[in-house]
């Protein structure tokens, strides 16, 4: 029985942690549809985005343990190794290669990662949860990290995927870019994290708003990399 229980709510937990990121993977690419990337290249970014998150904890777990710090700062050092994490898995399967040649393919590869990344960490969270045999804390994380922290991902990723459209034909400008994207979205991981744990689970909706502002911003942003020219 145990071990049906575990099977049952490890099932459970993936529906729970991809389908999310699996609706809004295919509403991203949608918005690419009249040039849409490889199949290929979009799966190994997504498969690389996930394999982000083992590094993440590790890395996260050495600071926790060896930096001698405020909680404060240790969770602002958590928010940019996830936000670097997330930019190498996509440099690395598809901004360095020859797929990437038009600069909206930044946001799609960039988004694509995060998806990855929110997938895995979205089932280890709802594990956790259903693990206690708390069924509902499962559903309630799975919808809380639906409408929260999978768009936090898509938001601070497609950021750092923005500031490097924009200097897609200025090789001169793509360092400062990206470092600047990084900056500005590692900062709002931090702050979505630090004002859920302020707020003690409380409020959560009034948290998650912010999130949907940028998204719109991020939607009318994608349309204008769209028309960038040479």
């Amino acid at each position: 029985m145990a071990e049906q229980i575990t099977t049952a709510n490890f099932f459970y937990s993936l529906l729970g942690g991809f389908i999310p990121s699996v609706f809004w993977l295919w509403f991203w690419l949608k918005e690419d549809k009249k040039r849409p990337e490889p199949k290929k290249a979009i799966i190994f970014t997504f498969l690389a985005g996930m394999a982000a998150v083992p590094a993440a904890i590790g890395a996260e777990y050495v600071v926790s343990v060896y930096v001698a710090a405020s909680s404060f700062v240790i969770l602002l050092i958590w928010a940019f190794i996830e936000e670097i994490l997330k930019f190498f898995a996509a440099h690395k399967t598809a901004l360095s290669k020859k797929y990437y040649d038009e600069p909206i393919d930044a946001i799609v590869y960039m988004i694509t990662a995060a998806l990855g990344f929110a997938s895995l960490e979205n089932t280890l969270f709802i594990i956790k949860s259903l693990s206690g045999g708390e069924i509902f804390d499962g559903i309630d994380t799975s919808g809380i990290r639906f409408i929260g922290a999978t768009l936090l991902h898509v938001a601070t990723s497609a950021i750092v995927g923005a500031s490097i459209a924009f200097s897609f034909f200025h090789k001169n400008r793509r360092l400062i870019n990206l470092f600047f994207g990084i900056l500005v979205a590692g900062t709002l991981h931090f702050l979505f994290n630090y004002f859920i744990i302020l707020s003690g689970g409380q409020n959560i909706l009034k948290i998650f708003m912010p999130l949907w502002i940028v998204i719109i911003i991020l939607i009318f942003v994608f349309e204008k990399i769209k028309r960038i020219k040479k």
